[in-house]
């Protein structure tokens, strides 16, 4: 999922944010977990996924200071994929998605699995278990049609099978 982010993203807004796989936001937004000065947690994920997302020491000020951070700050954190103009997130995240559509349905299915998944991989096992997952995808219709499309200098027309 891609997140379009104009205006404020805070608390619960914040939190469905990193819920996603990439994050598209205007220049004029701003991120925060402003839930500590609530005398509250923010147990909806913003804990859970922040810290794996941008670097310690950011995710700590982010959720212990509760104050709002810039979409440039965290564009630069990595955390932001893509700055827009004001009023231009949903337009650069539909940019975004089309750009991830022309990737093969099952290529990507199996690629987001693996980055997900691989996490809490054992490093010793870790090439073995993305092996189950991406070996179908090297015998599907697909891989043979992006093998014909590219040698026949066309577009693919992807089938997910």
């Amino acid at each position: 999922m891609i997140a379009a982010v104009e205006g404020y993203a805070l608390a619960g807004g914040f939190e469905l944010a990193l819920s996603c796989d990439l994050i598209v936001a205007s220049e004029t937004a701003k991120f925060g977990l402003p839930e500590v000065r609530r005398g509250l947690v923010a147990g909806a994920g913003g804990l859970l996924r922040l810290p794996r997302r941008v670097p310690y020491h950011l995710a700590m000020e982010i959720a212990l200071t509760g104050e709002h951070f810039t979409a440039a700050r965290l564009h630069e954190a990595g955390l932001v994929n893509r700055l827009t103009g004001a009023g231009q997130a949903v337009a650069g995240a539909r940019e975004l998605a089309a750009q991830v559509a022309q990737g093969a349905p099952l290529a990507l299915a199996a690629t987001k699995r693996v980055i997900v998944e691989s996490a809490d991989w054992d490093s010793g096992e870790a090439f073995a278990r993305q092996g189950e997952v991406i070996r179908p995808v090297f015998t599907s219709a697909d891989a043979m049609e992006g093998a014909a499309a590219f040698a026949q200098k066309r577009p693919p027309v992807w089938r997910g099978e």
